[in-house]
């Protein structure tokens, strides 16, 4: 399991104080106001920065990194993620990370068989979306509902009860 998760890419600068606009790839706003430490990477090596600010913003959050003070530090900074650290996160019991099931095979709960890999995880406001990518290349879309997904063992398995069409 990877240490350190992608939590935000910075997508612009915002006034001449180094502030920045970034944007959230976690489940929520809160989720991402609630990190004090983000972490930039550089090399292999993840550098940490405290946050003097961190706050929703419309669609965006809006960031300062301590020692970021300019526009000029700020824009140096465009287009790169930010990264927080697993542990900086308290997830419900039932939650997982999504890196932590990409790759993750998909079987039948009640046949066993093999549907493929998961290969991406979706949300458009109305939940979840799983995207399996079937052995022959093929992509089937289901819903990360509990009528079709019985259980999850990350890096194990995913276990669907799918319905006639689903897969």
């Amino acid at each position: 399991m990877e240490k350190y998760l992608e939590a935000g890419k910075i997508v612009n600068t915002h006034g001449v104080k180094g502030d920045l606009k970034v944007e959230c790839r976690c489940d929520d706003q809160e989720v991402f106001a609630s990190l004090s430490t983000l972490y930039l990477k550089k090399g292999g090596e993840y550098i940490p920065y405290r946050c003097t600010k961190n706050q929703p913003m419309k669609h965006l959050m809006l960031v300062h990194l301590e020692s970021v003070d300019t526009m000029e530090d700020a824009i140096l900074l465009k287009n790169r993620s930010l990264y927080a650290d697993r542990e900086d996160f308290d997830l419900p019991e039932g939650s997982y990370f999504i890196a932590d099931l990409l790759g993750t095979p998909v079987y039948n709960e009640n046949t066993g068989e093999c549907y493929g890999k998961l290969t991406d995880v979706s949300n458009h406001g109305a939940g979840d979306i799983y995207e399996i990518t079937r052995p022959d290349g093929s992509k089937a879309l289901v819903p990360a509902v509990p009528a079709f997904i019985s259980r999850i063992l990350p890096g194990e398995g995913i276990y669907l009860t799918p319905i006639e069409g689903l897969i």
